[in-house]
């Protein structure tokens, strides 16, 4: 099997799990705990999402300038500062970390 068919096997899987979901009757969605899942489930997968990007390199965790990087935004975004000066710290670190390695 090449890698070319599970990629179009795997398409169509996600399309027919995505035209499933518009078979589930709309109570069953506004109900509070399917409600509540949904909303965190979504957290959890970009936060997995966020995690694999900064400290995976391949298949190897790398530990470099990104993780600190990441801290600095998390520690400004628990602050509440505006995003833009989140990201120009976040910038700075990486930059000045990268500079003197």
């Amino acid at each position: 099997m090449s890698i070319w068919t599970i990629v179009l096997l795997s398409s169509v899987a996600v399309l027919m799990l995505k035209l499933a979901g518009y078979l589930v009757p709309a109570s069953v969605l506004e109900r509070p705990t399917p409600a509540r899942v949904s909303g965190l489930l979504t957290v959890a997968l970009l936060a997995a999402l966020v995690a694999v990007q900064t400290i995976g390199a391949g298949q190897q965790v790398s530990i470099d300038a990104r993780l600190p990087a990441v801290a600095v935004a998390a520690g400004l975004f628990a602050l509440r500062v505006p995003f833009v000066v989140v990201i120009i710290a976040a910038a700075g670190t990486a930059a000045l970390i990268r500079a003197l390695t």
